[in-house]
C-alpha cells in the first residue's frame, strides 16, 4: 500500500500538469506496456501524458503490439519541444539507455518525477520517486499497481482490456514465458488474466522471426567463439531496424549444448550516420549477475555512467562510436569493425578469465 500511496502523492501533486513518458532505445513490451498503464492511471488524475522513444520499434511482436492495442508513441528527434512537459517518467530503465533524451530534459529544465524499474539500480538519474523491485519485469509493478486500486480496472472498457493484455505480454516477454517468473509475477498475471483478451495475446505473440533476423542469427552462429561455457559473437553491422535482431541472436545462442552466457553484439547504423556498439546478454547461469559483468567489462563513460547493466539473467550495453562514425569506404569500415571487435572480445575474454582471444573457429 505504501508504493501505491507514494506514486498516488506524486501525481496528485502534478494534477493537471502535461507529463512526458520517456521509453529506453527500441522498447520492449515491458516497457510499452508499463508506458500504456501509466498514461491511463494518469488520465485519473487528470495528467496528459506522451510516450517517446529513440531508435526504432523494429521486432515483429512489438510492432504487433503497438497496432493491435492503438498504443501512440512518439519517435524521439533532435529539437523536439521538450519544454512544454511539466515532468518526465522513466519506465523499465534509470536513464541510462536514452542518454539523448535525458540530457534534451536537462537543457530544457524538465524535472524526473518517477522512475519505476526492475532492473539493478543505476543511480544515473535523480527523481522524486524511485520503485525498483527485483521482479521479473515493470509490467508486474505495474499490474501490482491496479490491484492496489491506483486504476480501477474495468472487464467492459476496450482501454482496459488492451491495457491488460499488454501487460500481460509485458510479463510473458520478460519472464520468458514465466520460466523465470517469482511469486510476485504470477500473482500479477493472474490479476491480469481477469481483464486481458487471450486471442488478442495469441495474435501478437504468434509472430514469426524475419528474414533479416534470421540472416542475424545465422552471422552470430558463424562468428561465434565459445570459451568457459560462453558463447560470444560479433556481427559485424547492422541497421538500426534490424537491432532487436541482437537480443533474439543471443536467446538463440545460449540454448546451444554446454553453454550458459551468451553475448551478441554488432555496430548499429541509423539513416544519420550514428554508429553505436550495441551488445545483448542472455545467460542460464542463476549465481551468474549481467548486471555486475557488463559494468565491470566496459566500465563508464566521461559523464559517469555505466554503458550498460542488466537484470536477472539478461543485459546489454550500448557503446556511442562517436566521432569514428561513418566511413568513406568499404575497406574502411571492416578495419573499423575488426579494431573494434578484437578489443570487445579482448575486454571480455579477460573478464572471464581467458588469457587470450581463441579463434572463432576454436572451442574451448
Amino acid at each position: 500500500m505504501a508504493r501505491k500511496l507514494k506514486i498516488a502523492e506524486i501525481l496528485e501533486k502534478h494534477r493537471g500538469e502535461k507529463h512526458l513518458v520517456v521509453l529506453h532505445n527500441y522498447p520492449d513490451p515491458d516497457a510499452i506496456s508499463a508506458a500504456f498503464a501509466h498514461r491511463l492511471i494518469s488520465e485519473e488524475f487528470e495528467i496528459s501524458v506522451d510516450i517517446i522513444y529513440s531508435g526504432k520499434i523494429t521486432h515483429g511482436q512489438n510492432n504487433t503490439l503497438v497496432k493491435l492495442l492503438g498504443i501512440d508513441l512518439i519517435p524521439y528527434k533532435n529539437g523536439m519541444e521538450l519544454a512544454q512537459y511539466q515532468g518526465a517518467i522513466f519506465l523499465d530503465h534509470q536513464g541510462t539507455t536514452a542518454n539523448e533524451i535525458v540530457k534534451a530534459l536537462e537543457a530544457a529544465g524538465v524535472p524526473v518525477l518517477i522512475i519505476v524499474d526492475h532492473h539493478e539500480p543505476q543511480e544515473a538519474v535523480k527523481a522524486a520517486f524511485i520503485d525498483l523491485q527485483k521482479t521479473g519485469s515493470t509490467a508486474t509493478i505495474y499490474a501490482h499497481y491496479l490491484k492496489q486500486g491506483l486504476l480501477t480496472v474495468q472487464k467492459g472498457q476496450k482501454e482496459h482490456i488492451a491495457m491488460a493484455t499488454a501487460l500481460m505480454h509485458g510479463i510473458l516477454t520478460d519472464t520468458g514465458g514465466f520460466i523465470h517468473a517469482d511469486e510476485e509475477d504470477f500473482h500479477s498475471a493472474a490479476f491480469l488474466s481477469k481483464y486481458s483478451d487471450p486471442n488478442l495475446l495469441e495474435q501478437i505473440m504468434n509472430q514469426t522471426r524475419s528474414k533479416q533476423v534470421m540472416d542475424v542469427i545465422r552471422r552470430a552462429l558463424e562468428n561465434r567463439t565459445v570459451v568457459e561455457n560462453n558463447s560470444i559473437a560479433g556481427i559485424g553491422y547492422l541497421r538500426a531496424e534490424d537491432r532487436d535482431a541482437i537480443p533474439q541472436a543471443a536467446e538463440f545462442l545460449v540454448n546451444e549444448d554446454n553453454v550458459h552466457t551468451a553475448i551478441v553484439y554488432g555496430i548499429v547504423r541509423d539513416e544519420n550516420q550514428t554508429e553505436v556498439l550495441t551488445g545483448s546478454l542472455r545467460t542460464s547461469k542463476l549465481i551468474f549477475d549481467p548486471d555486475e559483468f557488463i559494468k565491470e567489462v566496459f566500465g563508464i563513460n566521461s559523464d559517469g555512467h555505466f554503458y550498460g547493466g542488466g537484470k536477472h539473467l539478461a543485459g546489454g550495453f550500448n557503446i556511442p562510436i562517436e566521432f569514428l562514425a561513418g566511413e568513406p569506404n568499404e575497406n574502411y569500415k571492416e578495419m573499423k569493425w575488426q579494431v573494434f571487435d578484437t578489443q570487445v572480445k579482448a575486454k571480455l575474454f579477460n573478464r572471464i578469465g581467458v588469457g587470450h582471444t581463441p579463434h572463432p573457429d576454436k572451442q574451448k
